[in-house]
């Protein structure tokens, strides 16, 4: 059961689980999704991300609640949309699943079990665990690069971080705090998991490939590519620049004996290992002061940033200590 009820709370009242489908013109699919996922859960919300076609004029004849922006603002801040509408209904359990019937909501309650066994804060569908359908082997290729950098970057290890089918505890809609505007949202909510100390598992689901994608897959998957880059630049700039560095300086140092080695036996000057030396020389030295400025700045603004806790949760302290002594006596 969610984490954030008592044990009263959970004898007298079944979870309220709610499912979001962040989507921009998906007019053809998004009312059979609405009606399939509307069999497990308690609400269907759709982020319509700015659709221009009949989106959320399906989805609402559906039955779905819509959360319309203006303008489409992309799927990270779809994500948030649907991250502050589960916190505004109150949902134990928060599901998010795409609206091109990629997803298959009769997976949904395999999604909720680790949340309501309270073995998890986060459950994500996995498209590479158990006997489902693959994604076609283009799209696994690049789905398995970004997955290895994504777990290299944030210390958690799964086997799906692109995988829009996932599931949130009350709990995690609280702690977990997102800034990406694309399709690297995935990326730094695992990245969030890590810093949070949430629970993460992972469960099997099915997928359908149907259609063809409406992005290049080159394309996105060098958009996200360059964003978990930043990503980890901020995160784990001692990883991303820290250890290259060190392995150029190492480089550069052993071709510099090689040279030394080199004049030593013929008197001569090897110029283009002693150009090469100089080199990795700089970069990696170049690296690893990246690395310390990066690490020093994460730090600074962590320290500012636990202060201003302190200052709020004093101040409201404060507040409820004047208010309970300015109280009837």
């Amino acid at each position: 059961m969610n984490q954030d009820l008592s044990a009263p709370e959970k004898s007298q009242r079944k979870p309220k689980i709610v499912a979001a489908v962040p989507c921009f013109n998906e007019a053809r699919c998004i009312g059979s999704v609405v009606l399939k996922a509307k069999k497990f859960v308690d609400t269907v919300v759709v982020i319509d991300d700015g659709s221009i076609d009949a989106t959320a004029e399906i989805a609402a004849e559906a039955g779905a609640t819509i959360h319309r922006h203006d303008q489409n603002r992309g799927y990270g801040a779809s994500i948030r949309s649907a991250f502050e509408k589960g916190r505004q209904l109150n949902a134990d359990v928060l599901i998010t699943l795409d609206g091109d019937g990629q997803h298959d909501p009769s997976d949904i309650p395999n999604l909720v079990k680790p949340l309501l066994e309270g073995e998890a804060d986060v459950v994500v569908g996995s498209r590479f665990l158990g006997e489902g359908k693959r994604p076609p082997f283009y799209r696994r290729l690049g789905q398995r690069v970004l997955t290895t950098t994504t777990n290299l970057g944030s210390g958690q290890a799964l086997s799906d971080s692109q995988s829009g089918f996932r599931a949130y505890s009350s709990k995690a809609l609280k702690e977990l705090s997102l800034s990406e505007r694309g399709m690297s949202v995935s990326s730094e909510i695992q990245f969030a998991i890590g810093k949070s100390g949430l629970r993460v598992a992972e469960v099997p689901i099915d997928v359908s490939y149907l259609d063809k994608a409406k992005r290049s897959p080159l394309e996105h998957g060098l958009s996200v590519l360059s964003r978990l880059v930043v990503l980890m630049s901020l995160k784990q700039p001692l990883l991303l620049f820290g250890l290259p560095g060190l392995a150029l300086l190492a480089g550069g140092l052993a071709m510099g004996a090689w040279v030394l080695a080199i004049y030593s036996d013929t008197q001569r000057v090897a110029v283009g290992p002693a150009l090469g030396t100089i080199l990795l020389c700089l970069v990696g030295l170049l690296a690893l002061f990246a690395a310390l400025m990066l690490q020093a700045m994460r730090e600074l603004m962590r320290g500012e940033a636990a202060q201003l806790v302190r200052e709020m949760r004093e101040h409201e302290h404060n507040a409820e200590y004047s208010k309970g002594e300015s109280g009837p006596q």
